[in-house]
């Protein structure tokens, strides 16, 4: 659930005081405005916008700070990086570029530029930013998007290379060992993409993209059984389905409606996508 302004003021003055309502006190009735303000201050209501609070209104709140002092870059990588956050990666592609003309512009705000490049599918851009950052920057989320853009350009060792390195800077690897599944899985290197899938899973298991990944890569070497692992019923009755439709593109027909007719038994509501594939079925 995103969080509203008011109730990160409210959270952030809980710092200082003990409880919001105290912002109603003796002080905030001489001069209010001040008040408020003097608690954020304290606590960095930076950090908090770009955490909790909802990322469209962080966009607002750092928007009206530049407004006012368009020379502090704390406030531009503020703005771009709550852009990224609400999904705007195209609107925060130029902010980016301005800010990387701030003197004080780092390595780490070129390689969130490249991120931003990526989202808004800007391939070449990206890996052109990418190699201006220096060797010695080793990052979690540089390797992350290096191994991505070499994914892209189908340099499989370079791609293997650097999600392997991604994952040793990370204590939770589950979204990069899944793309790197998917990666091998992309390649027809099913068992090695199994094994990755499971490791994703094994650092998180509430990954549902892993685990749907993983029945595509056990069902494309012929293994059409639901692997022991932590699951709903419903993601079970999702998994069926995924595994009916992958023997159905391999021909394999009859297996692939008792597969579908098991979704369908298993999900605890109607199951209308794989009612739908059912009947399409015959």
């Amino acid at each position: 659930m995103r969080t509203s302004l008011w109730t990160v003021v409210c959270l952030t003055g809980a710092l200082g005081l003990t409880a919001c309502g105290q912002l109603g006190g003796p002080l905030a009735k001489k001069n209010p405005e001040k008040s408020v303000i003097g608690v954020l201050d304290e606590t960095n209501l930076n950090d908090i916008m770009l955490t909790v609070a909802d990322p469209n209104e962080a966009v607002n709140f750092f928007r009206t700070s530049l407004e006012k002092a368009p020379e502090r870059i704390d406030f531009q990588r503020g703005l771009a990086s709550s852009l990224v956050r609400a999904k705007r990666a195209t609107e925060a592609v130029p902010v980016f570029k301005s800010l990387l003309k701030h003197k004080d512009a780092t390595n780490e705000d070129r390689v969130n530029y490249a991120d931003a490049l990526i989202r808004s599918n800007n391939w070449k851009g990206a890996e052109a930013e990418l190699n201006k950052v220096p060797p010695t920057v080793e990052t979690f989320k540089r390797y992350r998007l290096e191994a991505i853009v070499a994914d892209a350009n189908k340099k499989w060792e370079k791609a293997d290379s650097f999600y392997e390195t991604a994952v040793g800077l990370t204590t939770q690897p589950a979204n990069v060992l899944n793309n790197w599944g998917y990666s091998k899985l992309s390649r027809g290197k099913y068992n090695q993409a199994e094994e990755l899938f499971l490791e994703a899973i094994s650092y998180d298991p509430q990954l549902f993209t892993a685990k749907n990944n993983l029945v595509i890569a056990r069902g494309s070497q012929g293994n059409y059984a639901i692997p022991l692992i932590q699951l709903s019923q419903e993601e079970r009755a999702q998994l069926l389905y995924t595994l009916g439709l992958t023997a159905v593109k391999q021909g394999k027909k009859s297996i692939g409606r008792g597969l579908l007719e098991d979704a369908i038994e298993t999900h605890p509501r109607h199951f209308e996508a794989a009612t739908r594939s059912l009947e399409a079925l015959g």
